[in-house]
């Protein structure tokens, strides 16, 4: 049984409890900056149950970030296979110039789940909507841990890890593209890592079953 796909707490709530599990202590950047854009984001949206507390990559590296993942009981983990996890950078999509800002509409995009990301994303781009980068799935995963679920979980191919360009000018994407998912204590992740939070990899062109593309409204960078 699915028990959620879309944002349950206010914005407040979330970076209580981004705090609370030191997420904001991560920052690489100015922590005065991290303070104010905290703030400001409070102010214009904390009421707002409908907004995830976005984390910008630049301020917060997904190998930082995914440790600090709770599921289970269990922290999570980066797949052994992926240590060039913070080469993944936002494709395709302009970030607002903080270390937090508003994602809207967030969902976990079930309907596409046996559907390749390079199959999906013309999809969400025809509505209007863009993929989630990895540390805004991050950031959903830290505030709301019910969102990686068995069977259920969710790509966030806003990240890709660019390998060259080519003589055309066009840049040229690693296949790999990042997932969230909970594991199954199978193989190299060990049998105490049942069950807990997954950060690993999946092929750009493969369809996964259980597997959806998770995405948010198109907005403007403020």
């Amino acid at each position: 049984m699915r028990k959620m796909a879309r944002i349950a707490k206010t914005v407040d709530q979330q970076l209580a409890e981004l705090s609370r599990l030191n997420v904001m202590k991560q920052a690489r950047g100015d922590a005065d900056a991290v303070s104010a854009a905290a703030r400001t984001l409070s102010e214009e949206n904390g009421g707002d149950n409908n907004v995830l507390v976005g984390l910008h990559p630049r301020w917060f590296f997904a190998s930082d970030l995914a440790p600090l993942l709770r599921r289970a009981g269990k922290p999570g983990f980066v797949v052994e296979d992926m240590v060039d996890v913070d080469e993944f950078a936002p494709a395709g999509i302009e970030l607002p110039d903080d270390p937090l800002y508003p994602v809207h509409d967030v969902q976990r995009g079930d309907q596409y789940q046996n559907e390749s990301p390079k199959e999906v994303l013309p999809q969400l781009m025809a509505r209007v909507r863009r993929p989630l980068t990895l540390q805004e799935g991050l950031s959903w995963a830290h505030t709301h841990p019910e969102v990686i679920e068995a069977n259920s979980c969710f790509m966030t191919i806003g990240s890709r890890k660019a390998k060259r360009t080519n003589p055309a000018g066009d840049t040229v994407y690693d296949a790999r593209t990042p997932a969230i998912w909970n594991a199954s204590g199978a193989g190299r992740d060990g049998k105490h890592r049942k069950n807990a939070p997954k950060l690993g990899w999946c092929w750009w062109g493969n369809r996964h079953t259980w597997l959806g593309v998770a995405s948010a409204a198109q907005t403007s960078p403020q």
